[in-house]
């Protein structure tokens, strides 16, 4: 189990413009210190030994999102360092020559950027870089955001103020005040312009970053995906604007009712521009198009025939004929080659799981991984999908460990219809052995997510199946990466087809000579949470021996709290106050009853996707009902686990919890595994 914290965490590449080298951020967890840390390394795209290009810029250095500059004279990241005498207060930018040195802050003398840098793109001159941050709109000038910005942080008030709709995401809250905005820095003389001052244009409240915005190919025009409403939702639609670097002039390029234009990415020629396009007004969970338009305005959708979800990054080939793109089928996340002529897509890598790519001078990189192996680096050779590998930084910690084998199976589930079941084995599984093996469900969130051959870094399937189980994943009704007919078909209806198709995998898992009956388990995160909870009121007692509840929705109405509660009538069928019983017919909370299996609940005060109260109105419940429960909750936390002890506690909770309710080999060995991490 300790071994999954001695790996290196690598990040999307990104390639010089001849080609010839990458930079990638690696990260490295320090159980002493219980932080991470991440540098940069310069990297030979065709092999050899990386180099580190950076070095502690303060205690807790997170060197992250390194882009090259046109010119290949430059990279530039994004950090939080100590540099002549002033440490950073917020995420600053910095650049670097690739051949090593100091890094150096961009923008203002001691400052750099007043309100900090989100995410940035180089302008094509490799002078200016064009990046997002949280300003005060109604301020104007870097010296009138700094101060507004340390009076906010010398204040002795702490609430929170707002008006809007949305004031927080995921696990933090919108600055308060504050817009994301696009601006403009250059980089050797430190000079800042925001092209959004004085205007009433924002970027995406919710995280914004370098796919919200593209620079035309000669530099004087920035595109960006904006809501166009008064009041900004995170259910809306969004426009394409366009602004001219020189004159901050701004214009809408592209605005049509219920359409969502999202990620825009200029052509090389600068005559098209790609985009992901969603029909919203036919249905929410529509999925994301290829699109393009033209310098006349025409626009038109190119992937309609192609029933898959697509997301950014877009990336054009060098003569514009085709783009690049990653995109999930069947569970699998593969990198795709777009033919706008013929509207037909091929498999350029096949994944296992496409994290990242990045394309120049005629090479592709891509950022992979598969249940069998962590993130990696490979250039593809052939169209043919022949890759080689272009770093090594797990090799070696990874030939200590022996890997169980994994495993696809279709069913049938809910409705008649074929569902997909991945099963990750122990290593060295007999299937001859007779009743040997308990089974564990680990249930994917979303619930417009898929589990696929991918690594998993905080639901780590290997360590899993180490203990001895054998783990199974169903990529239930509502997955992704098996068409839009299929993904929507829980809408209004959540629980329903879901346990339907759970419940088949059991039985397919039961009717094997090898499963042990009497120890089958379920767990599961976020929407596998809510599963968890929702089988907990409809499955009898002693189909399953426990079940591990992570950050789950319990009670729909009580999720009225969480930061994305304008999509509930959409997803549930109505406003909770329009048609209660509708609401509480999907909801967990309402089958409370019937709840008798043993559950361990886990969750983080810092969530606002799935609130706390949640965990803990279940924990209650089930302790107010005498059921067997255990609570493990993190006052430091958010939806993920992400600090290294904490990470490592969540996993000792979670294999005590199972070996509390299987007396099996399973059991003891994670017992023994268990003391011995609680002892270091």
């Amino acid at each position: 189990m300790d071994a999954l914290w001695d790996l290196a965490r690598i990040g999307a590449p990104s390639l010089s413009p001849d080609g010839a080298q990458a930079v990638a951020s690696v990260s490295r967890c320090d159980m002493a210190s219980n932080k991470t840390e991440s540098y940069l390394y310069l990297l030979s795209t065709l092999g050899g030994e990386p180099r580190q290009l950076t070095q502690a810029g303060s205690p807790d250095s997170k060197d992250s999102a390194p882009q090259w500059s046109p010119r290949g004279d430059r990279i530039a990241f994004i950090a939080r360092r100590e540099q002549e005498g002033a440490k950073d207060s917020e995420p600053q930018l910095y650049v670097i020559a690739p051949d090593g040195g100091e890094a150096r802050r961009v923008g203002l003398p001691g400052v750099g950027v007043a309100t900090g840098v989100q995410a940035f793109k180089w302008l094509p001159d490799g002078r200016r870089i064009a990046f997002i941050s949280w300003v005060w709109p109604e301020l104007k000038g870097q010296a009138a955001q700094a101060q507004a910005l340390k009076d906010f942080k010398d204040r002795k008030e702490s609430g929170y103020v707002t008006a809007d709709a949305v004031y927080r995401y995921w696990d933090h809250h919108v600055p308060m005040g504050r817009v994301p905005h696009l601006l403009v820095v250059d980089v050797d003389s430190g000079k800042v312009r925001d092209l959004f001052e004085g205007t009433d244009l924002a970027l995406s409240l919710a995280d914004p970053d370098e796919h919200s915005f593209d620079i035309s190919p000669d530099g004087c025009r920035i595109v960006y995906a904006f809501d166009p409403a008064a009041e900004k939702r995170l259910d809306h639609c969004f426009a394409l604007g366009e602004v001219e670097v020189k004159s901050a002039q701004h214009r809408v390029l592209l605005q049509v009712e219920g359409w969502d234009f999202r990620a825009p990415r200029h052509s090389h020629a600068g005559q098209h521009l790609a985009f992901v396009a969603s029909h919203q007004g036919l249905k929410h969970t529509m999925p994301g198009q290829l699109a393009v338009l033209d310098t006349a305005g025409h626009w038109a959708v190119m992937s309609e025939a192609w029933d898959h979800e697509v997301g950014a990054p877009l990336v054009w080939e060098a003569d514009d004929s085709a783009l690049l793109l990653a995109a999930e089928q069947a569970g699998r996340r593969h990198l795709w080659r777009f033919d706008l002529d013929r509207c037909e897509a091929e498999i350029l890598f096949e994944g296992g799981h496409v994290g990242s790519f990045a394309q120049a001078a005629g090479v592709v990189l891509v950022n992979h991984d598969s249940v069998q192996f962590p993130p990696r680096i490979s250039r593809l050779l052939e169209e043919d999908g022949s890759h080689a590998r272009i770093e090594r930084f797990n090799t070696e910690h990874l030939k200590r460990h022996e890997f169980g084998q994994h495993q696809e199976v279709m069913l049938k589930g809910g409705q008649g219809d074929e569902v997909q079941m991945w099963l990750i084995y122990p290593p060295g599984f007999n299937p001859k052995k007779k009743k040997a093996y308990p089974v564990m469900h680990v249930i994917h969130g979303g619930p417009h997510t898929a589990f696929g051959d991918s690594w998993h870094w905080r639901w780590n399937h290997q360590v899993f199946a180490a203990q001895g189980y054998v783990v199974a994943c169903v990529n239930y009704h509502g997955s992704s990466s098996f068409g839009h007919a299929f993904l929507d078909s829980i809408t209004h209806r959540w629980g329903e087809l879901e346990l339907q198709d759970i419940e088949a995998g059991t039985d397919w898992l039961l009717a094997q000579p090898w499963a042990d009956a009497k120890r089958v388990f379920a767990t599961g995160g976020s929407y596998g949470g809510y599963m968890v909870a929702w089988m907990n009121g409809h499955v009898p007692a002693g189909r399953y021996q426990a079940y591990i509840c992570h950050a789950g929705c319990f009670d729909w109405q009580a999720m009225f709290a969480d930061d994305a509660y304008t999509w509930h009538a959409k997803e549930l069928g109505s406003w909770y106050w329009d048609d209660p019983a509708k609401i509480a017919s999907q909801s967990p909370h309402s089958f409370a009853q019937h709840m008798n299996t043993p559950t361990l609940v886990i969750h983080g005060a810092l969530d606002y996707r799935v609130p706390d109260a949640q965990g803990l109105a279940y924990y209650n419940t089930l302790k107010a009902r005498g059921v067997d429960s255990r609570l493990l909750w993190f006052p430091d936390e958010n939806h993920w686990i992400l600090k290294p002890r904490n990470s490592r506690q969540w996993y000792v909770e979670f294999f005590a919890w199972l070996a509390r309710h299987d007396g099996g080999a399973a059991a003891k060995k994670a017992t023994s595994s268990t003391k011995a991490a609680t002892k270091r």
